[in-house]
């Protein structure tokens, strides 16, 4: 495993400049040395790898080009299921120091380990992420993810330790003294959902704070899908330069990837994972540029190697050198999710494309849910949207009528839109829940 060293660690904008700047070349000769290796350990040590590929003729010593994993088998959420708790494994939990697992809400919940050496890359890469981001060692970084079993709270947390940076553990609720530690300890870096985020703006907004007036400067949101109107809204109530960083529990945690300071894409740090993007019906590799389904393998996984996982997301890559001067890939704003699409009277439907009416029209905050509900034979969707304060409620039929007519002429879909005073859709401390499908199972 390649850990970062003080040799290795860069000043300015790139953490690890050897590794973030490789020519293409170099980079795709690292990636077929590691994939080969992670293939031999998911092959070697975990028994559903091994049945999969010996059933498809398929051996190690096989995958000789970057193409040819293109050979392997897809691995999904529910094979973590399926072999509950330690089945996926690749090492004893004797070699493990760490445990991380979903919440399991729909079902048993998927589970993934580290070794010590996976939690140090994962420092790294988290590290390397907020620098991307512009993050430094030195700064007091506001760590408002949550800590525990989900990912987000410890991996940005060691990630900011391996920085240099002040961290600040303080997990997620307490949402006014959130405010208080803000604006007392000088967080230059907040770290949040960008659902939570806004709701944090809220609070201090209610109590006379302006947060733009606070140290802040730097955004890192994740573990939600959120819209570049989202990003505006938040900046402009914090007053901070909204950052993207994408990861998830099964391939490691928050800095999988990660915006620069261009924001057109994020970097999948290609030295650690390999990225597809395939067409999620027929499951074939798409040329760069087109949208379908990302696809992730891990490099240097010791404990949970993942081969082919879908990951659902629905986006777009570009390996165009980036004028940041890094050579990673760049992965696209994730537009939906495969599980989250919503077919409403035969019209295709991602709740990002709601969303993208609703912020920004005029009377409404950028808080909301989408109902969906079966009657007789077809589903019906609604939307339940929040007026801003001051609104008064002889206004709510002309705000349901504006949003309901934007919803029809730009998605193609009618919704009944109900309109609710203000605070009364439920803020999320965490991931918010945009969608409530009350369709029977």
């Amino acid at each position: 495993m390649e850990t970062m060293t003080r040799n290795s660690v860069g000043s300015g904008r790139h953490l690890h400049p050897a590794q973030e700047t490789m020519p293409r070349e170099q980079l795709a000769a690292l990636q077929l040395e590691r994939l080969r290796s992670s293939v031999r350990n998911a092959y070697d040590n975990v028994p559903m790898h091994r049945a999969r590929m010996d059933a498809a003729g398929i051996a190690p010593d096989d995958i000789r080009t970057l193409a040819d994993v293109q050979r392997l088998h897809f691995t999904v959420k529910t094979d973590l299921r399926d072999h509950y708790p330690y089945g996926m494994f690749a090492r004893p939990l004797s070699d493990l120091v760490r445990l991380h697992a979903s919440s399991g809400t729909t079902g048993k919940p998927t589970v993934v380990g580290y070794t010590k050496d996976d939690i140090s890359n994962w420092a790294d890469l988290m590290a390397r992420s907020m620098v991307s981001a512009g993050a430094r060692a030195g700064d007091v970084v506001h760590n408002a993810y949550g800590y525990g079993l989900f990912t987000g709270g410890l991996g940005a947390h060691y990630g900011a330790e391996r920085l240099g940076a002040v961290v600040v553990p303080m997990s997620g609720g307490s949402t006014e003294r959130q405010v208080a530690l803000i604006m007392d300890f000088g967080a230059r870096v907040l770290c949040a959902t960008p659902s939570y985020a806004l709701a944090i703006a809220e609070v201090a907004e209610s109590q006379g704070v302006d947060l733009r007036q606070s140290a802040l400067e730097v955004g890192l949101f994740g573990a939600e899908p959120w819209s570049d109107a989202i990003r505006a809204e938040v900046e402009a109530r914090l007053g901070l330069k909204a950052v993207d960083v994408y990861g998830l529990s099964e391939i490691m945690g928050p800095g999988v990837a990660c915006e620069c300071e261009c924001r057109r894409g994020l970097h999948g740090w290609e030295d650690h994972f390999l990225f597809e993007v395939i067409d999620p019906e027929t499951g074939r590799v798409l040329p760069e540029g087109e949208a379908g389904e990302l696809v992730i393998t891990t490099l240097t996984k010791q404990a949970l190697p993942m081969l082919r996982y879908r990951t659902r997301d629905i986006t777009r890559l570009d390996s165009t050198r980036c004028d940041c001067g890094r050579t990673h890939v760049r992965i696209l704003r994730i537009t939906g999710r495969n599980d989250d699409m919503l077919i409403i009277r035969g019209v295709n439907v991602y709740p990002s494309q709601i969303e993208a009416v609703l912020i920004g029209r005029p009377h409404i905050a950028p808080h909301y849910q989408i109902v969906v509900e079966r009657k007789g034979s077809l589903d019906e969707v609604s939307v339940e949207v929040e007026v801003l304060p001051g609104v008064p409620e002889d206004r709510y039929g002309a705000v349901a009528h504006d949003v309901g007519h934007h919803i029809k002429s730009m998605i193609g879909v009618t919704a009944d839109v109900i309109v609710k005073p203000p605070g009364a859709i439920p803020r999320s401390q965490g991931k918010a829940v945009r969608v409530r499908d009350l369709r029977p199972k």
